[in-house]
């Protein structure tokens, strides 16, 4: 499921946003800083401060991950079946060294969410679909002013 491409975009995004549902189907959606694949087929999400993801993936594993290119304004959301690895499951050191090669091991990781995706689909800014002929360097451009502004 996970292309080379969407895995071009995992690697270069700073952050992804996971949302859930609790078990009273209220909504939440959570930034996250530290996330990798691990295969085609699976996502892991350092949970360092976020017991209502957790909480809500306990009682409702179906979750979805967004992650964007800001300035090229294309992405991925990514909706599967996700599941919380805490520290006495004999997988957590294992998982949570990917995280921690990857990214940092500054912040201790509370649980570790691992979701095996079932779905893949493309974030696309309206100009891409409005407009066909738009270049991402044309993005670029707009998003750097709308940013970026000159002071």
């Amino acid at each position: 499921m996970l292309t080379s491409e969407i895995k071009k975009y995992i690697d270069k995004s700073i952050l992804c946003w996971l949302a859930t549902v609790s078990k009273d189907l209220e909504p939440n959606v959570s930034p996250k800083e530290i996330f990798t694949y691990t295969d085609d087929t699976t996502l892991l999400i350092a949970n360092i401060a976020s017991p209502h993801s957790a909480a809500n993936i306990k009682s409702n594993p179906k979750v979805c991950v967004s992650f964007i290119d800001v300035l090229v304004q294309k992405g991925y959301k990514i909706k599967g079946e996700a599941k919380i690895i805490e520290k006495t499951d004999e997988l957590f050191f294992a998982k949570s060294k990917i995280l921690t090669d990857r990214y940092t091991d500054l912040f201790p990781f509370v649980s570790i969410i691992e979701i095996n995706i079932t779905k893949v689909a493309a974030i696309l800014a309206p100009s891409y679909v409005f407009f066909p002929e738009t270049k991402e360097s044309d993005q670029i451009d707009c998003a750097v002013k709308a940013y970026f502004p000159k002071r």
